[in-house]
């Protein structure tokens, strides 16, 4: 159509008509290539994206690390593109130039740590050729500085000459039961070649998913949990002829960024409270709140990228002697690890505050800082005082667990030897007090004799906040179905946990199996009774979801399940705020 006839008023309005302001497509960044002080993508690259559902944005190399840090927040998908050589000393290796055809540092920087960003907020990724090179040696794998010369053997022609780059030229051999072979249905795929570097050590938590007759690595993909997946070819390029063959691939990366997306939305909406984390067990190391490391797995990034906005940190006391001197030093330890946490969060009151309050949690998102929450793990820190009881409390303490591995002063525990025969008269002292005070009872960690009796004496709704289900999982830990009712009938509520040993008798767990116990949860105790108690930095993890930087995987995979935002809402904290507030209203 000549330039002059183009009807831009009728465009304007016609794309206002068709396309409502509640639609919104997911934005797909695109790396490009770089040369000749140019950024370049061919068109195959976006054309794809598009035809899959996608919005394409291209990310030119650039340097700027908070640009790359704001460009990331703006997208919900990462494509690593083809070209240049990844650059060996990225590996630790010695270039050799004879092998090299080309290196760009510029882009290789800026690559290897958009994907480790990327990673580092469960975002899904795509590399393709050059791309999952990338993927390769970001995340602790190698590549081949040219895999003729590394290999040693008759190769195939991995370069398509003279063949257009749309056209197959050989087959890859795909793993069953791998994302990819999900996508293609098949064990043999045709597919276009033109490399001369291929990936040579696959990083921990990936797996090689295919393979040409070579032998050459074809793809590789994550099998952590992660939405991670990389192929040798160029699948783009097949779009150009018309040919719609390799559209798994960019429809999977659509699909899962509308997914990623979802969430993102979901928790700008809805509060979310993880009701324990061991954290304050590090406060002998070097873990600092403000610092990403893999020292801890709760801190203020790890927060921000997984969504999270509050969290409960307690002071664990190791079950020890109940001398007068073991008490007081009990009593101390609690004193200094929950002074050790407001200081961490006084350092950092421009990100986050201590709260423990209904409201003020709310308010604080509003604001847009993260929460701590206070608690203690063992009543065998108040000793036989009950006046510390209402010390705790005036210092936020939200929750007490009565108990922990081993019978204290108040009650017998799922791991003791049933010395009081459930609550001492001390514990129903104790039990009182808590709720005179407006401090929530947390009957993890205590024998079923305990569990029975607290229901009995608590005039207010009783929870447990890190516990999973016996039914799947024959642990004295664990809550049983008969439990759960009654726990849903008080009005109180159950955070599951991902400690692995209270998930499954037998090797790692993973965030399947924390779903599981949580279905379960929900189907004997209701929707209303159930939440999240991960049990961080106290052996708490799972596949899946391994730091406080995965836990948007959990309502991936809940939304992935048909839960509406209703629910979600409910199992991510609302849940266990109702039961808060309840308690704090004396």
């Amino acid at each position: 159509m000549p330039v002059n006839k183009f009807d831009v008023e009728g465009e304007f309005h016609a794309l206002h008509g068709r396309y409502p302001l509640c639609d919104r497509r997911p934005v797909i960044g695109i790396t490009a290539n770089f040369a000749d002080d140019k950024a370049t993508l061919a068109q195959a690259y976006y054309r794809s994206v598009l035809a899959a559902g996608g919005v394409p944005l291209l990310i030119p190399p650039y340097p700027e690390r908070e640009a790359l840090m704001e460009t990331l927040s703006h997208i919900d998908a990462l494509l690593l593109t083809g070209g240049a050589d990844i650059d060996p000393r990225y590996m630790g290796e010695e270039p050799d130039y004879s092998l090299l055809h080309s290196v760009n540092p510029a882009r290789d920087e800026q690559e290897l740590l958009l994907a480790r960003l990327a990673d580092a907020r469960c975002m899904p990724i795509l590399g393709i050729c050059r791309g999952v090179q990338a993927i390769a040696t970001a995340f602790g794998g190698s590549v081949h500085q040219d895999m003729y010369a590394a290999l040693g053997a008759q190769l195939l022609n991995h370069d398509q000459e003279p063949v257009e780059r749309g056209v197959a030229t050989h087959d890859v051999v795909i793993v069953p039961d791998s994302q990819l072979y999900r996508l293609f249905g098949k064990e043999h795929l045709a597919v276009n070649t033109f490399h001369h570097q291929s990936v040579n050590r696959v990083p921990a938590g990936f797996e090689i998913v295919a393979t040409s007759p070579d032998g050459v690595i074809e793809g590789i993909e994550a099998v952590d949990g992660r939405c991670i997946l990389g192929v040798q070819w160029h699948p783009e390029s097949f779009i150009m002829n018309g040919d719609e063959s390799m559209m798994p691939l960019f429809r999977w990366l659509v699909d899962e960024a509308a997914l990623y997306r979802r969430v993102t939305e979901l928790h700008d909406r809805i509060l979310t409270i993880d009701s324990h984390c061991d954290t304050p067990m590090l406060s002998d190391t070097a873990y600092r709140l403000d610092k990403r490391d893999d020292v801890a797995l709760v801190d203020l990034h790890k927060m921000a990228e997984g969504l999270l906005d509050a969290t409960t940190m307690v002071a664990y006391i190791p079950q020890g002697a109940r001398d007068d001197e073991s008490l007081k030093h009990a009593a101390e330890k609690a004193d200094a690890l929950l002074g050790w946490v407001a200081a961490g969060v006084a350092g950092n009151a421009a990100h986050v505050a201590l709260c423990s309050t209904h409201d003020g949690l709310y308010e604080l998102k509003r604001e847009g800082k993260r929460a701590i929450m206070l608690g203690v793990e063992n009543g065998y820190a108040i000793g036989r005082d009950l006046s510390a009881i209402e010390r705790l409390r005036s210092k936020g303490i939200v929750y007490m667990t009565l108990c922990h591995n081993g019978d204290n002063d108040i009650c017998d525990s799922a791991r003791g030897n049933a010395e009081h025969g459930g609550l001492s008269a001390f514990g129903r002292e104790v039990v009182r007090e808590m709720n005179r005070v407006g401090m929530m009872v947390d009957l993890s960690h205590a024998a079923e004799s305990t569990f029975w009796q607290v229901l009995e004496c608590s005039e207010k709704p009783v929870v447990c906040s890190h516990s999973s289900c016996r039914a799947l999982c024959d642990h004295p830990r664990n809550l049983t179905d008969e439990q759960m009712r009654a726990l849903a009938a008080k009005d109180g509520v159950v955070q599951v946990t991902m400690y692995s040993g209270f998930l499954r008798k037998d090797g790692e767990a993973t965030l399947n199996d924390f779903l599981c116990h949580l279905q379960h949860a929900i189907d004997i105790a209701g929707i209303d009774h159930v939440g999240i108690g991960t049990d961080f930095d106290g052996d708490g993890k799972v596949i899946g979801c391994s730091s406080a930087s995965q836990l948007r995987n959990v309502t991936r995979e809940l939304l992935r399940r048909g839960f509406s935002a209703a629910d979600i809402e409910k199992i991510w904290g609302g849940n266990w705020l109702r039961v808060m507030r309840q308690v704090q209203d004396v």
